[in-house]
């Protein structure tokens, strides 16, 4: 390459590198909503012409094209740094964003219906946990690093598409109360819902643009520029995560002696307290310093625990997943809202849990009834049981890692819209009320652009002792959503699987745009011939069923591994 080339090479990288900058910007920007008034320059009418083809651009690849751009178009003038317009665009659209919240209070005053009532509250709460998304998405545009793209983009597209699930369980809510609310509700999000959707579109575009480049040169020379204070803003943003240096717990072999537990929880009065809920308190808020241990020695623990979205890097050892059991029964048929009925809910980041039962024994005639709910980003269950009966196991957002556990239920039994690999489980179908079919699982993803999936590999699907499958049929699993991502892969199926594999979500056609896979799995019930014939079954190669592993889909060396627990990156061999 000769001198002249090589220059041009460098300016080409430089540009490259200034528009994606640009462009993730927007992204952003596009994401929260932004409506602060556009200015004028002396230049205007130029400028206003440069921006609008920009504008439009940038929109190309979304699926509300309009709404882009129209919103783009109100700070597109006259802003120069890209930083300080998104920092703008956050403002207005957290500003936004309460007044809903604002909204569903004054609707709830108006509401007479109890149900309606917990669905605006519900809507409090979710809009709340968008905002902290569409916040952590602002902390990493900041110390934006080429040379990281991969963990960037994954982690933006985690977040907006749990801001996405948020504002969807909030409507969610709504479903088979009185009134006028959840329409009002409906109205209010409506804007948000896609423009959420388009930010989603566009990182994924940058991400597609980046993989197409591939420039080795520029990323050297960008890795050369990066200071220690980079670094530092690198872990404040999460692409290098502090608390990873003090995860490393060899969870395979950890005990409550190895671990020394900040806190101990016992029924017997050994402990410093007599119930979970006690101990919440001693958890330092927000914490990465080190990973803060509960122990809960053997018992039976009838509380309603949450770790709200302070109560980061917590982990939780049992002495035993049949021994420590933390139970309850709240449930949709005695009037409590699906997304409330948890015995446990874990919202904070990086939540570990080792030898400990979760259950919810409402029972069949309880309908939805959540033993577990879980958003907690990054999260890891080992050695763990989720005991109910219908929706037991919520994997509600976010990246979720479930290794060596049981779950048992009936009906959709593990569902929700997050990205979560389930690796050497046990899943249990139990008997359901008469005349009721059973499912496994019933994915939530609302946006084909989504990196959401539940993933079963190598586990064992089986039927309680005496289930009897002429009676109720059991299903892998159906489509709650649209866009659902189910993949079962090198598992052990037993005969409790009925012969069609998985079913449609009533009175909807998620079957057309959905996305199920079955790769090399084994037993019975993993027979292929009678198989449902749905557009939105797939089929994998060897080298396509590799990239829904736990070391590819949900990037699980960088923070399953330091963890020690048992964990395969790729397809499993001798299986």
């Amino acid at each position: 390459m000769s001198g002249g080339e090589a220059q041009n090479k460098k300016k080409k990288i430089a540009i490259i590198g200034v528009s994606a900058l640009i462009l993730v910007a927007m992204v952003v920007a596009v994401t929260v909503g932004i409506t602060v008034s556009r200015h004028k320059g002396k230049s205007g009418g130029e400028q206003t012409s440069t921006s609008t083809k920009a504008i439009q651009s940038i929109c190309q690849p979304t699926d509300y094209k309009k709404t882009c751009e129209d919103n783009l178009s109100k700070v597109a003038s006259n802003v120069t740094d890209p930083k300080e317009l998104v920092k703008a665009g956050f403002q207005v659209a957290i500003d936004q964003l309460r007044e809903v919240i604002k909204n569903s209070t004054t609707l709830k005053e108006l509401a007479k219906d109890p149900s309606t009532n917990q669905a605006l509250q519900n809507c409090k709460e979710l809009l709340e946990y968008a905002i902290d998304d569409l916040g952590d998405s602002f902390e990493k545009l900041g110390p934006f690093d080429f040379t990281k793209l991969d963990a960037y983009v994954e982690d933006l597209k985690v977040w907006l598409s749990a801001a996405m699930t948020y504002e969807q369980t909030c409507l969610d809510g709504f479903e088979n109360t009185t009134g006028d609310a959840g329409e009002k509700m409906r109205q209010f999000l409506k804007t948000s819902q896609e423009l959420t959707s388009n930010g989603l579109a566009m990182v994924s575009e940058v991400s597609t643009l980046f993989k197409a480049l591939n420039i080795k040169t520029g990323r050297r020379l960008l890795q050369a520029a990066a200071t220690a204070t980079d670094e530092k803003r690198f872990q404040k943003a999460k692409i290098i995560p502090a608390w990873i240096d003090h995860r490393r717990l060899d969870l395979a072999t950890a005990t409550p002696l190895t671990l020394k537990p900040d806190v101990v929880v016992s029924k017997n009065g050994d402990g410093k307290y007599k119930t979970i809920n006690e101990a919440l308190k001693d958890i330092p808020k927000n914490n990465e310093v080190k990973v803060f241990v509960i122990y809960v020695k053997e018992g039976v623990y009838d509380e309603h625990v949450f770790f709200n979205k302070h109560m980061t890097n917590v982990m939780l050892i049992g002495d035993g997943p049949t021994k420590t059991v933390i139970t309850g029964r709240k449930n949709y048929a005695e009037g409590t809202q699906t997304y409330q009925t948890a015995t446990v809910a874990v919202v904070g980041d990086y939540f570990i849990a080792k030898d400990i039962g979760f259950e919810n024994t409402a029972g069949a005639i309880g309908h939805q009834a959540v033993a577990l709910r879980v958003q907690s980003d990054l999260s890891i269950f080992y050695n763990c049981n989720m005991d109910g009966y219908q929706d037991t196991l919520y994997t509600q957002t976010h990246r979720q890692f479930y290794r060596d556990c049981t779950v048992s239920g009936t009906i959709d039994f593990i569902f929700g819209d997050a990205a979560a690999v389930f690796q050497n489980c046990k899943m249990i179908v139990r008997k359901p009320l008469e005349n009721q079919a059973c499912m496994v699982t019933a994915h939530g993803r609302l946006d084909r652009r989504s990196p959401s999936a539940l993933i079963l590999q190598n586990c064992t699907i089986s039927g309680e002792s005496g289930y009897d499958k002429e009676l109720n049929k059991a299903y892998l699993g159906r489509p709650w959503k649209s866009y659902a991502r189910a993949i079962v892969m090198q598992s052990q199926i037993d005969d409790v699987i009925t012969s069609e594999g998985w079913m449609d979500w009533t009175g909807a056609s998620n079957h057309n745009t959905c996305w199920f896979a079955e790769f090399g799995n084994r037993g019975v019930g993993a027979e292929l011939s009678k198989r449902v014939t749905w557009r939105g079954m797939k089929k994998l190669t060897s080298e396509h069923a590799a990239d829904f592993t736990a070391g590819k889909f949900i990037f699980g060396d960088r923070w399953i591994l330091p963890s020690g627990v048992p964990y395969v990156a790729g397809m499993m061999t001798g299986v």
